[in-house]
């Protein structure tokens, strides 16, 4: 018998039901979204195993949406477990009953590996992108690309020890590094500081701040040879045109929007012996503007989603990390847009 029956409403349950409550954020959500393709999607990839101890498995539609209930919230699998033990708000999000058991942190962690190996982030991702489609979002005025680095969980250390002051003759002090367990990670230097982790490389939806997939690389990979693989992962309409900053500017990339359909929305970049032009310092201005809500996507990533820093090791999970991460943050998003 299944720890979870997802037909059957308890007396507990009724009787809470009947309480004069105030709607919740996670009931808007509920409202919002149709949770039938994501439960269609998990159940052919994800197969219910029991847990160590024989217990049966949870749906994996309750997981997902567990999961989902971690990045919204920032938690950790044993904070997401104590607030699925007293927080009702949690339970009727998760689709679970008060006298059910609730999914303990080995579980959640077990689910959420199994999910980063199937690799669903982005099929999950676009399942979410389709349904605001169909509720009339408009997705398809443009698409701005960037990238931005995650700092990895696990910095490596580096310890020098000091030469004695009475050492006769001076000699080169000796280098101890501790390397990093997270060896997917790797270092890059920004803005004259040096950072060791991940890089994402994003598109978001220029009208509305929609964030619509990308993907996940070593901080060292340059942003220019990642924007031709956004454009084939990200599910829009060929005609649109795709925004970027100079970073992007090179013959070869523009080349390369062209080729897929897309309309050239590149800034140019000045080189040595040939200034920009009026016009094209005007362009770039424009672009500036429209450009804009990618930063502030990955402002909200990192500011209010835990985006900053990854909270696991390897770059299928930090990966996974991101998707869910930017579904949260469509979710959120898509509740003040149709307010």
């Amino acid at each position: 018998m299944d720890k979870v029956n997802m037909n059957m409403m308890s007396l507990a349950d009724y009787t809470l039901s009947q309480r004069k409550t105030i709607k919740t954020k996670l009931d808007e959500i509920n409202e919002i979204i149709d949770w039938a393709p994501f439960e269609r999607l998990l159940k052919k990839h994800m197969k219910r195993q029991p847990n160590a101890v024989g217990n049966p498995a949870y749906p994996a539609i309750v997981m997902f949406k567990c999961i989902l209930l971690q990045r919204l919230y920032d938690i950790s699998d044993k904070q997401l477990e104590e607030s699925l033990m007293d927080r009702i708000s949690f339970l009727h999000f998760a689709g679970l009953k008060l006298e059910d058991d609730v999914p303990d942190h080995t579980t959640i962690c077990r689910f959420r590996n199994a999910l980063a190996h199937k690799n669903l982030g982005q099929k999950l991702l676009d399942l979410f992108t389709a349904q605001l489609n169909e509720k009339g979002f408009n997705l398809k005025k443009g698409i701005a690309v960037d990238a931005s680095i995650i700092r990895s969980s696990r910095h490596p250390r580096t310890t020098i020890d000091p030469m004695p002051e009475d050492r006769s003759e001076p000699e080169e002090p000796s280098v101890q590094v501790t390397h990093s367990e997270d060896t997917d990670a790797a270092w890059v230097k920004k803005g004259g500081r040096s950072y060791y982790g991940y890089k994402v490389h994003m598109a978001a939806s220029v009208e509305n701040d929609i964030i619509l997939g990308g993907h996940v690389t070593p901080a060292n990979r340059s942003d220019m040879k990642e924007l031709a693989q956004v454009l084939e992962e990200v599910a829009t309409e060929p005609g649109i045109r795709v925004y970027a900053d100079k970073g992007y500017a090179s013959a070869e990339n523009r080349s390369k929007v062209q080729s897929k359909g897309f309309r050239d929305g590149i800034m140019r970049k000045g080189t040595r012996g040939r200034m920009l032009s009026f016009w094209e310092a005007i362009r770039n201005k424009c672009i500036s503007k429209v450009r804009g809500c990618i930063e502030r996507q990955f402002g909200n990533l990192k500011r209010n989603r835990g985006l900053e820093r990854s909270r696991y090791i390897g770059l299928p999970k930090v990966t996974q990390e991101f998707f869910l991460t930017a579904l949260v943050a469509n979710l959120i998003r898509s509740l003040s847009l149709l307010s």
